[in-house]
């Protein structure tokens, strides 16, 4: 089967091409309603295993920048740990707005006993549950649960995935204190992306695309 990956930034679509193999990329770019139509004609026309791939916001205390976390049906999530052995095995919970405050995620966190968050994973179950497809995430922390995501952290992402520069910029203007804040963020983030392309080659290594499987 194909493999249809779900993800928010253009930096991550750009981890996960791969010329010549059977993957579809869709990019939310924080949109949650276009995510879910996007993903819906992608695998209306190429049905695959839906996987939501790319950084997340740590819940439980103990994860760090770069760590891996995988969750979702069990043959595809197995498999994926297989490939990435070192991973985190527990929950993701999906939100349609970033989780900023270490407040909110300690809530959300004892709401849910999720490990980690993102902004796509809920949408990919979603529309793999409607289209009876497989499903499974892999996401890698970025921020740290006792993390504040400074206010220049969360204008940075354009709807189409790619990094609003001038909306960061202007935020620092406004509020120059916030700088050793949004480096920490961008420090821990560029970790992340390491850490993703490494776990994505894993799995490709794995050949996790060209699983064989019925759909559920």
């Amino acid at each position: 089967m194909s493999l249809i990956i779900a993800c928010g930034l253009k930096r991550e679509a750009r981890i996960f091409d791969r010329p010549g193999r059977d993957i579809f990329v869709v990019i939310g770019g924080g949109q949650a309603a276009r995510l879910d139509q996007d993903l819906d004609d992608r695998v209306g026309r190429f049905p695959g295993i839906i996987v939501s791939c790319g950084i997340a916001g740590a819940l439980a205390p103990t994860l760090r920048p770069g760590d891996v976390v995988i969750d979702g049906d069990a043959v595809v999530a197995e498999r994926l740990a297989e490939a990435v052995s070192y991973a985190h095995r527990g929950r993701i919970v999906g939100n349609d707005a970033i989780i900023a405050t270490a407040g909110e995620k300690r809530l959300l966190s004892e709401r849910t006993g999720a490990l980690a968050v993102d902004m796509e994973s809920h949408v990919a179950a979603r529309v793999a549950l409607r289209k009876g497809l497989p499903f499974a995430a892999l996401r890698v922390i970025s921020d740290r649960a006792e993390d504040d995501l400074p206010p220049a952290a969360l204008v940075g992402m354009r709807p189409d995935g790619g990094m609003a520069l001038g909306a960061v910029l202007a935020s620092l203007a406004r509020d120059p204190r916030q700088l050793q804040a949004l480096a920490r963020t961008g420090s821990q983030a560029g970790l992340a992306f390491r850490s993703l392309e490494t776990a994505f080659e894993a799995i490709i290594g794995a050949g996790i695309d060209r699983l064989d499987m019925a759909a559920r």
